[in-house]
């Protein structure tokens, strides 16, 4: 699974918000190639592939047509990208990659789908510190929100030194990115209507045997979340610097 050079050929299927970085990171890494990327339309973000250098190909229902009209010619099409590579990372917008997911498995490919997908769009929900070696070997994953993923990584370092009995978390999030905020309210503070709100089942697919509830509120900016976290410990630490200390390691 990689190239003449022993380099693993990566596609980025979405070159927005979560995309973009994505491939940065890729391009830098010794051992990846990253093949291209996709979009639908010419944007400014599509524009910004190509100062990168990274090669553009169409994706949905875009039209080539109208890249070439804005002076963005394309490689081809997501189909012949797949054709090229060994693994496609899809940061396609919620709910479009379970749609692709039939095409990476079409194409024989390994995939890593956002965590704005269900969990069930992959074999496993995927964060770096609190199951590596869980996940290692499989085709398909999923890497967990941002929220999730923040909630995952305080998991690992606490879980395994002090145990959890159980944990609370209210979340007060924005609401949308900076680049999208016509998606959130403009004066108001939305609270989520299910309950929990999805980031505690997602931590337990991480952590199934961790007691956790989350509730969620959205507000009005594109600046950050925010996390309030009530942990009763199994093994109480000896004071709260120990805490402090091993989360700064």
């Amino acid at each position: 699974m990689v190239d003449a050079h022993g380099k693993v050929r990566v596609a980025v299927n979405g070159f927005g918000t979560i995309g973009k970085r994505v491939a940065d990171a890729v391009a830098k890494q010794p051992d990846m190639v990253l093949v291209g990327v996709t979009k639908t339309r010419p944007s400014f973000e599509a524009r910004r592939a190509k100062e990168k250098g990274y090669p553009l190909y169409l994706a949905g229902g875009g039209s080539a047509a109208d890249f070439a009209a804005a002076g963005l010619p394309i490689a081809g099409t997501l189909g012949d990208l797949l054709s090229k590579v060994d693994v496609v990372v899809d940061a396609a917008p919620d709910k479009v990659g379970r749609e692709n997911a039939k095409l990476y498995k079409d194409a024989g490919l390994r995939a890593i789908f956002q965590g704005g997908e269900k969990a069930d769009v992959a074999e496993a929900s995927f964060n770096a510190l609190g199951n590596f070696e869980a996940c290692r070997g499989k085709r398909t994953l999923r890497v967990v929100s941002c929220n999730t993923t923040g909630l995952a990584r305080a998991a690992s370092v606490i879980v395994p030194r002090w145990g959890v009995d159980h944990w609370e978390v209210t979340l007060v999030r924005r609401a949308s990115d900076p680049a999208e905020t016509k998606k959130g309210p403009i004066n108001g503070i939305l609270p989520t209507f299910h309950l929990p709100s999805h980031h505690g089942p997602d931590v337990r697919t991480i952590f199934p045997e961790l007691s956790i509830a989350t509730t969620a509120l959205v507000v009005p900016t594109t600046l950050m979340h925010v996390h309030v976290n009530h942990v009763r410990l199994r093994r109480p630490p000896v004071d709260s610097k120990e805490v402090l200390a091993a989360l700064a390691s």
